[in-house]
């Protein structure tokens, strides 16, 4: 099943692009959240996903060897819907959402997600950090409250690396016009 789109898509990609990140190389600070999250809560696979217009993309990953998928595919599509909740499927295989899922049906197998939104202070849902296993499993209150709290910190992140972005354009501008 393909995922509804938020009624404030236009916006939520908007400021999306504003974070200039789409694309980028590896940065360590996620790398480092995306690795811990696999390994508090033991799964193969933890990822930093940013939804897109048509595709979900992998800031950083473990276990994974794509950077992306297509958008129709993605658990953080459906999981972008509510911002302020974590989204679990227990066993994907028998969530009408995902049973016929080419990621749930063939390689790598999905049963288990979660994922965190990475909700801006203006309330969008970027993406998520999600943690997945190729085994049915369900998720404590304080796995949730952990991955919420990991899941700030790379919204966090993104924030600050926005505003460093948006200081250096604003020096810029500054020294082209002092040099006019």
């Amino acid at each position: 099943m393909i995922a509804p789109v938020p009624s404030n898509e236009a916006e939520r990609l908007a400021e999306l692009e504003s974070f200039r990140i789409l694309d980028t190389p590896a940065e360590q600070v996620f790398d480092d959240i995306t690795f811990l999250a696999s390994q508090i809560y033991e799964t193969p696979f933890a990822v930093m996903s940013l939804v897109d217009r048509d595709r979900q993309w992998f800031k950083s990953s473990v276990g994974l060897k794509v950077p992306e998928t297509h958008r129709d595919l993605a658990f953080c599509a459906h999981a972008i819907w509510d911002p302020t909740e974590v989204m679990v499927v227990e066993d994907a295989a028998y969530d009408p959402r995902f049973s016929n899922n080419p990621l749930v049906i063939a390689d790598p197998s999905i049963r288990f997600y979660a994922g965190a939104p990475l909700r801006t202070s203006k309330g969008n849902a970027l993406g998520t950090l999600c943690v997945i296993d190729r085994v049915p499993r369900q998720l404590t209150e304080g796995d949730d409250q952990a991955l919420r709290a990991l899941a700030r910190l790379v919204t966090n992140e993104l924030q600050m690396r926005r505003a460093v972005l948006n200081l250096n354009d604003w020096l810029d501008e500054a020294v082209a016009r002092d040099a006019a």
